[in-house]
């Protein structure tokens, strides 16, 4: 077993209320329960020793190992092959259909052998609250309990048990050609009693009922385009990462990866930000995912209405992240014990950045309910009017230096990003009032349109870059403007767009690869360097391909795709060596992979002969 796996070798497996990370060896090294933000069970990913994990393998020096899922499911399969024999594991957590917040997740495994003869060997190392609460193990048979303060998790498998110290427990089961054998491993509520043992037949219909939800679910996608298995594993990806009962979706998986190995850019991204989940609003109407759509403006006009007339500390009427069920409270905090991922420290919980003013939020909550208006007949009379007091606020407000989009913690400044995001605000917000005819201060919010607009054009515009640039007065480049034509601020084809999208060729983009910023000519506050940002490469796609560009927006396009990893995911960041870097796996990149796609299958159609 490797102390640190590659971030890219692994799988997603998730029940759309938490989810797990397998490695390709078919160790669990990230499992947190009962909800995504809530403290891991198994951990090793942030610390070999002190994390936790739950290991099923086949040893010997001779084993390789594939991985893949199962065609259009979130069921891994992970084979391990060898002269003796070959051994197949099956991974999967039941999703969830009631929409209903619960404590009980179970992690399924089903081990077979299709050839041959070969030993799994199994670990089983829970280290509950990131393995600050200790626990009591006890072996009965064919069930290990552990029970932690305010937690129970329950292993039941056809492989003999022993208790392998105070904690753990482990075993060996060998199975020849034919055979097969089962483990689970469920967390739920204190003073669980255990449960029945199931037997194979249960364990079978479990996993042919997770894969006809799954088939069932990328069936009612209506992409008919050219890349999709990737934009169908992109969607399975943003639905593992929402959380159903509330349909908010998160980041990342994750939390601590880096975004450089050994460096401090190391974030807790298991968390709603309203951007992230705007965006996936437009994949999700894309692909035709109505009910999901629906469900995260729904989300986010009770965020929008919560605070109406009582805004957060500071007169904000919008955080820019949340929990899965709308707290804002998200205290940063540090793992000190915990040596992080190859040394990756510090090890962070919680994230200081939900305090910071970034204004571009409130035009992608625009955004989202304007891209969702057909999901209603109309706005409430309540919603509308939390509506237009967030727009009333940024009218006296949007004139501000932030953090910035990309939460730097360098000190505020005057971004361009933010300004062009607060134009989409009030562009969108009169559309809605004029379509629906609802009260608004129109001229306030016209007056304040057209002021970001004309200040955009001349603070934001560098004559030294003949572009766009990140903050007023400099001459930084920013990946973040890859939006301008897709929000509507400036034509695809405008002279000055096409001007800034050749500055940021020049100057952020590696064969192919696009930087979000470059950190020594912007400082942010932070130490180290960091990857491309493939979110940023594939708004590039999207704005070549909305250019013209489109030979070269569909070369850029299907190279990044030989980024991804052995079963189509993607993190936030693509390394020097082309490694992936930072949480795993990244909603922004697999949204806006759905987008570039869309776009650029788009294009192409057009430029079809009929």
């Amino acid at each position: 077993m490797k102390r640190y796996p590659l971030i890219a070798d692994h799988g997603l497996v998730g029940d759309l209320q938490t989810a797990a990370l397998v490695s390709d060896e078919g160790v669990v090294d990230w499992f947190a329960a009962p909800r995504f933000d809530s403290p891991g069970v198994f951990a090793a990913l942030l610390d070999h020793d002190r994390g936790g994990y739950f290991r099923l393998s086949v040893d010997g020096p001779d084993v390789t190992v594939k991985q893949l899922y199962y065609p259009d499911t979130a069921l891994l399969v992970t084979r391990f092959l060898s002269a003796d024999g070959v051994g197949e594991l099956i991974d999967w957590m039941p999703p969830d259909r009631t929409g209903r917040p619960t404590d009980d997740h179970a992690i399924l495994r089903v081990m077979r052998c299709t050839r041959g003869t070969v030993t799994f060997t199994l670990e089983c190392r829970p280290r509950f609250g990131f393995g600050s609460n200790p626990h009591d193990t006890h072996v009965d048979g064919r069930t290990a309990t552990f029970r932690a303060p305010g937690v129970t998790a329950f292993l039941q498998t056809n492989v003999p048990l022993e208790q392998n110290g105070r904690y753990d427990v482990h075993g060996r089961l060998t199975l020849t050609e034919g055979n097969m054998a089962g483990a689970s491993f469920t967390v739920t509520g204190p003073d669980a009693p255990v449960p029945p043992l199931p037997d194979a037949q249960e364990v079978e219909a479990a996993l042919w009922d997770a894969v006809d939800f799954w088939q069932k679910w990328v069936r009612r996608a209506r992409y008919r385009g050219r890349w999709p298995d990737m934009v169908h594993r992109s969607a399975i990806t943003l639905k593992l990462l929402t959380y159903l009962p509330t349909g908010a979706p998160i980041a990342a998986a994750t939390l601590g990866l880096p975004e450089f190995v050994g460096g401090e850019r190391n974030w807790d991204y298991r968390y709603t930000w309203i951007r992230d989940g705007a965006l996936a609003v437009r994949a999700l109407l894309d692909l035709g995912f109505v009910e999901e759509a629906a469900a995260f403006t729904g989300w986010l006009t009770e965020r929008v209405t919560e605070r109406a007339g009582a805004p957060s500390a500071g007169g904000r009427p919008l955080q820019i992240m949340y929990r899965v069920d709308g707290d804002p409270w998200l205290p940063e905090e540090i793992l000190s014990d915990f040596e992080g991922y190859r040394g990756s420290a510090p090890v962070r919980v919680g994230n200081g950045a939900a305090d910071q003013l970034q204004l571009d939020i409130y035009g992608e909550a625009l955004y989202a309910l304007a891209q969702g208006r057909g999901l209603d007949p109309q706005p409430t009379y309540r919603g509308w009017k939390a509506v237009a007091a967030l727009l009333d606020w940024l009218a006296t407000s949007w004139d501000s230096p932030d953090e910035g989009i990309w939460e730097t913690r360098g000190g505020q400044r005057d971004f361009t990003f933010s300004r062009v995001m607060s134009w989409v605000a009030f562009d969108r917000g009169l559309r809605l009032a004029e379509e629906f005819g609802r009260p608004a201060a129109l001229d306030t919010w016209r007056t304040a349109r057209d002021e970001i607009f004309t200040q955009i054009m001349h603070r934001g515009w560098s004559e030294r870059r003949r572009a766009l640039v990140q903050y007023f007065g400099g001459d930084v480049l920013d990946a973040s403007l890859l939006l301008i034509p897709r929000a509507g601020l400036l034509n695809p084809t405008d002279p000055a767009w096409l001007s800034t999208l050749d500055a940021i060729e020049r100057g952020l983009v590696h064969d192919s690869l696009v930087h979000r910023y470059d950190p020594g000519a912007s400082p942010d506050g932070l130490r180290g360097a960091e990857g491309t940002f493939s979110l940023c490469t594939f708004l590039y796609v999207d704005a070549l391909a909305r250019a013209g560009r489109v030979r070269q927006a569909r070369f850029t396009f299907e190279k990044m795709l030989t980024y991804a990893n052995h079963v189509g995911l993607f993190a936030e960041e693509i390394g020097p060596s082309g490694e992936q870097l930072g949480n795993f796996p990244q909603a922004f990149t697999h949204l806006s992979l759905i987008m570039a796609a869309t776009t650029l299958d788009e294009v192409l159609d057009r430029m079809s002969p009929a």
